[in-house]
């Protein structure tokens, strides 16, 4: 039985990750907190590890807007330093290659679109924000670092994650209808990509000797309307009001002279336009088969 090894554990998706491999497989999880089988700060420290066949790295900076530079550097800090001091951890504990398979958690963000249909991992990755640009660095290591230390290395770049106490987007939005604060825009139509955590879990737990990077996605891609419609009816709920576009695009310049008004034309922009990933080529390597996030929604409620 293949021993794992998991950083992340205490945070949304890796949270997911570990009880679903401790069903199966022995976990050790590293992490910051008292919580974890090895306590330690990769962002600052090199620790003494255990020997294992598969590292996930789950561990990471997100869901923040940085307003200084030291915020800004706090994302090179921990989502690519934190990779490099875990990869030379690893170095420490065999001869020969020090693990079987490394799996990465990206992000989409790294491919620095705000719109587009089906984007592909081959798209050129031009996220300038700091938290896509360590992800980037952090990818362009592992892959220098698996080629030498021959291993397998899996690099997983997700959208919204989907899943019990969500974070980030879907949690702004879910509250956003609670408060009955939350309106679409343009009818709700554009359509974004999500992906389930559970089935996230599911694919680590059988990637076998595969290598490479891939989006992951549920492959429907909801649409706000879809998603916030089914938000209320599991509040018990109206469901969200719709402003047009002709009263949506002057609020957004209000908000573009004001910053304290709610909205800006960035975020009119983001909530108008198509942005959805390929997944395929998980599907046809990996065997990807997930569900559809709004047929499986419940799990955000447990």
């Amino acid at each position: 039985m293949d021993k794992y090894l998991l950083t992340g554990a205490s945070g949304f998706l890796g949270s997911i990750i570990v009880s679903h491999l401790q069903s199966f497989a022995d976990v050790i999880t590293l992490g910051r907190s008292v919580e974890n089988a090895i306590q330690a700060n990769i962002t600052e420290e090199i620790p003494r590890l255990p020997p294992c066949d598969v590292v996930i790295h789950a561990a990471g900076k997100a869901h923040m807007i940085p307003q200084t530079a030291l915020e800004k550097q706090m994302f090179m800090d921990v989502n690519f330093q934190g990779t490099v001091n875990l990869c030379r951890a690893l170095e420490k504990n065999h001869s020969t290659a020090p693990v079987k398979t490394f799996v990465f958690i990206s992000s989409v963000s790294v491919y620095g679109l705000d719109e587009g249909e089906s984007i592909s991992e081959e798209v050129e990755l031009l996220g300038d924000t700091p938290y896509a640009k360590s992800k980037i660095k952090a990818e362009s290591f592992l892959r220098d670092w698996s080629e030498q230390q021959g291993c397998n290395l899996v690099i997983l770049r997700l959208p919204l994650i989907v899943g019990s106490n969500p974070v980030g987007n879907l949690a702004k939005l879910i509250e956003g209808v609670k408060s009955k604060k939350y309106l679409n825009i343009d009818g709700g139509k554009a359509r974004k990509s999500m992906v389930l955590g559970e089935d996230v879990a599911a694919l680590i737990g059988n990637l076998g000797t595969h290598s490479g990077t891939f989006n992951l996605t549920d492959t429907f891609n909801p649409s706000f309307k879809e998603v916030s419609d089914l938000v209320s009816e599991k509040l018990g709920q109206s469901k969200p009001l719709n402003i047009p576009m002709i009263i949506a695009r002057p609020l957004g310049w209000i908000g573009d002279v004001f910053k304290f008004f709610p909205v800006n034309s960035g975020m009119i922009t983001k909530m108008t336009t198509n942005l959805t990933f390929d997944s395929s080529k998980a599907v046809e390597i990996l065997g990807w088969q997930p569900r559809k996030v709004l047929s499986n929604f419940d799990t955000v409620f447990k």
